[in-house]
């Protein structure tokens, strides 16, 4: 984490509009196709309830995306359009820079979320989206996260900025 005191701790600690979330899905089995949701229960111990990754993992308990990146990630594989349902992460947001939220929790509906790490593509990339799929995703996967709190997400749910280690 940067230093606050320092001018570019300062800039990456400045406000951040918050943004929605627009998609919700789990893969109820590994190679399974994601099913999308209008609400997900996500459990500290557990994740987000009826995704394969449930209780698997503290680093990638909920993986977000933003549709902005989707839209990029169609253009550069030249088409209009590219579907949450191939890029198998749990919530699709819009209007806020997921990177921005690295150092920070992030509230969204009821659960409170520690980024772990970026959410680099996986090789299935290729099958899903085709020849090319893996080098379109890169540098546009997302964030991987751990659950501070659970809670219920819902459509139109607000992602919010919050403090690290901020009292609940």
């Amino acid at each position: 984490m940067l230093n606050p005191d320092n001018p570019l701790g300062r800039l990456t600690a400045a406000p951040v509009r918050p943004g929605e979330v627009v998609w919700i899905g789990v893969r109820p089995a590994r190679k399974a196709p994601l099913q999308a949701l209008e609400t997900a229960e996500i459990d500290e111990a557990q994740g987000v309830i009826g995704d394969h990754y449930e209780g698997r993992s503290r680093k990638r308990q909920v993986t977000l995306i933003a549709s902005e990146h989707i839209a990029a990630i169609a253009s550069f594989l030249g088409r209009e359009e590219v579907s949450p349902l191939d890029l198998r992460r749990n919530i699709v947001t819009r209007g806020v820079n997921l990177l921005a939220l690295k150092e920070a929790w992030i509230q969204i509906g009821d659960a409170v979320l520690e980024p772990t790490e970026e959410c680099h593509p996986c090789s299935r990339m290729e099958a899903a989206l085709g020849p090319g799929g893996y080098n379109a995703m890169r540098g546009h996967g997302g964030l991987t996260l751990r659950v501070v709190s659970g809670g219920r997400v819902r459509l139109g749910d607000a992602i919010v900025r919050l403090p690290r280690n901020a009292s609940l």
